[in-house]
């Protein structure tokens, strides 16, 4: 296993503790979630950079990244969720972005038989930091209340990135379904 795909398998590594310390009251234990989760955030960035930069990118990372990048994101929706930082009307928000992550994941699975690949775009790249970004703030914000109100305003920011890139995917697959 190259460095780049350990780095995305640390990543799912890291996920259970920041799941667990999500549900620890107290500033510490935000701190700590905090922490991991910003160093399972570098490695998501780190991880594709030192592939292309060492030539070190494979068939697995090209599978695993996107996959670890989903769980990740997803896991951590649903903790925000079950401990009560996302709530009413703004649970709304994580279930876009799971149906938009399913729905994706299902077009790929239509086109992959068919040998057609729609790749990773700047709105795909700018959707998932964004995502990165709200989820970090929000995690945050046990230790600062202010960031909760950002955070919530850079996730539904996130949302509609997520619903547009969706909608992208959705026009490029669009052509191949009456083949």
């Amino acid at each position: 296993m190259n460095i780049p795909n350990m780095l995305t398998v640390s990543r799912l590594l890291m996920l259970p503790f920041i799941l667990i310390a999500l549900f620890i009251p107290g500033e510490i234990a935000a701190v700590v979630a905090l922490t991991l989760y910003i160093v399972g955030a570098v490695t998501d960035f780190l991880d594709g950079y030192i592939a292309r930069l060492t030539k070190q990118t494979s068939a697995v990372g090209k599978f695993l990244d996107p996959i670890a990048d989903k769980i990740y994101v997803v896991a951590i929706l649903f903790a925000l969720v079950g401990n009560d930082t996302i709530s009413g009307l703004f649970i709304t928000l994580p279930v876009i972005i799971l149906v938009r992550e399913f729905m994706v994941s299902g077009l790929r699975e239509f086109l992959g038989p068919n040998n057609v690949s729609v790749s990773v775009t700047w709105l795909g790249k700018a959707k998932t930091a964004t995502q990165m970004i709200a989820l970090g703030v929000l995690i945050g914000a046990p230790i600062w209340e202010p960031l909760f109100h950002v955070g919530m305003i850079i996730l539904l920011l996130a949302t509609l990135l997520t619903v547009y890139s969706g909608w992208d995917y959705l026009k490029k697959a669009l052509p191949h379904f009456t083949n």
